[in-house]
């Protein structure tokens, strides 16, 4: 299992430590302790359950670091000392982080940085190269959106147009980098899409699919940009196209237009 693809458990191994009660800027940082344990000592023989495996060891890395702080006692009195037995949940619950992170109490930019950190599974390093800011700089406001989250608590998650920007800042985030987002922006945009009533929603899907279907003709090999007079049309997904357009204007007959 390479980085990229030990990342992609990261959502569901975080969601579960924030639902057992963990706070979040602590979650976090226990699962990225599990994701650097996991590369250094797994190599070519993974565990029978790699899901269950971080899940452990980030539990065990949040305690130790719970009993580290002043709150102590009080905080030991509401975690056990091992993790809870039962199944890992099978339910993706990437969506639902998505709304976390973009917290009402943030700004747009450390919402979508915070997201890439501990959702999208980029490092600090890789946030600062797309921000173009100093890593010190990027780390600094992530652990501000973190500590804010945890002092917010979880009662107050993002509102759906919150969500909606971040998801299309994450896809236009996502075509630069080591890590490709594009997809998987597309992706919970789907689920969103499919839980919310709103032609919005519907609109930034379609957005999404017309620009994802240009993709292979939008650059070139060195990177460059090639305009949209240049492109090949051939090399256009003429599904995703027919698709944005049919669900575009299912969204514009509902009269409702915004962003």
């Amino acid at each position: 299992m390479d980085d990229v693809e030990l990342r992609e458990l990261a959502p569901c191994v975080l969601s579960v430590l924030v639902g057992r009660g963990a706070d979040f800027a602590t979650a976090e940082d226990a699962v990225q302790e599990a994701l650097i344990r996991a590369l250094s000592s797994w190599g070519d023989e993974l565990p029978a359950e790699p899901t269950g495996w971080l899940i452990t060891v980030a539990w065990r890395a949040f305690l130790d670091t719970t009993r580290s702080e002043e709150a102590r006692r009080d905080r030991e009195v509401r975690f056990d000392t091992e993790p809870p037995a039962g199944a890992i949940p099978s339910a993706d619950d990437t969506l639902r982080l998505y709304f976390l992170c973009a917290h009402p109490d943030l700004t747009s930019s450390s919402a979508v940085a915070l997201t890439l950190r501990a959702v999208g599974g980029l490092t600090t390093r890789q946030i600062a190269q797309a921000y173009l800011v100093p890593e010190a700089t990027m780390a600094q406001r992530i652990s501000r959106a973190k500590r804010t989250v945890s002092r917010a608590g979880v009662d107050r998650p993002g509102e759906v147009r919150t969500v909606m920007r971040v998801l299309y800042l994450v896809f236009n985030e996502g075509y630069s980098g080591d890590v490709d987002l594009a997809a998987e922006a597309i992706r919970l945009t789907r689920q969103l899409a499919a839980l919310v009533d709103d032609p919005e929603v519907h609109g930034l899907l379609a957005l999404m699919l017309l620009h994802h279907a240009r993709r292979r003709s939008r650059t070139r090999p060195d990177g460059s940009i090639v305009p949209l007079a240049d492109q090949v049309r051939s090399q256009w997904d003429t599904a995703l196209i027919a698709e944005g357009i049919g669900i575009a204007q299912a969204a514009l007959a509902r009269d409702q237009p915004g962003e």
